[in-house]
C-alpha cells in the first residue's frame, strides 16, 4: 500500500507559500521555487544579522570620529587616551553621547586631552 500523505503534504507546501507571500513572480505561487527563495531568504537574513553588527559598529566608528575631530584630536588617538585614563566606554555610548550630548561629550574629550 502507497503512502499518499493528504492534507500534510499540502500543509508543509502552505507553510512555505505563506512564508514567500509578497515574493516576486513564482517565488510565492510555485512550490520548488518557493521552497528554493525561502531557504535563500533565511540564509541570508542570518549573515544578514552578523552583517549588522558590523555594519553599526563601523557607523559608530565614523560618529566618534568626527565629533573628535573638532576638538583636534584623531579617533585613535581618543580611543588610545580613553585607555589610559581606565575610562571604560563603549563605541555605541560614545556615539549616542557625542550626538544627543555635545556638551557631555566635549568634558569628556577634555578630559581625555589634558592628559596627554
Amino acid at each position: 500500500m502507497r503512502v499518499k500523505r493528504g492534507p500534510y503534504r499540502r500543509k508543509r507546501r502552505n507553510k512555505f507559500l505563506q512564508f514567500t507571500k509578497g515574493f516576486w513572480g513564482a517565488k510565492h505561487r510555485l512550490y520548488r521555487t518557493a521552497k528554493e527563495a525561502m531557504e535563500k531568504a533565511l540564509v541570508d537574513s542570518y549573515i544578514g544579522r552578523k552583517r549588522r553588527k558590523r555594519d553599526m559598529r563601523r557607523l559608530w566608528i565614523i560618529r566618534i570620529n568626527a565629533a573628535v575631530r573638532e576638538f583636534g584630536l584623531s579617533y585613535s588617538r581618543f580611543m588610545a587616551s580613553l585607555r589610559e585614563k581606565k575610562i571604560v566606554l563603549n563605541r555605541k555610548t560614545l556615539s549616542e553621547l557625542a550626538i544627543r550630548n555635545p556638551q557631555e561629550f566635549a568634558l569628556l574629550v577634555e578630559t581625555v586631552k589634558n592628559g596627554e
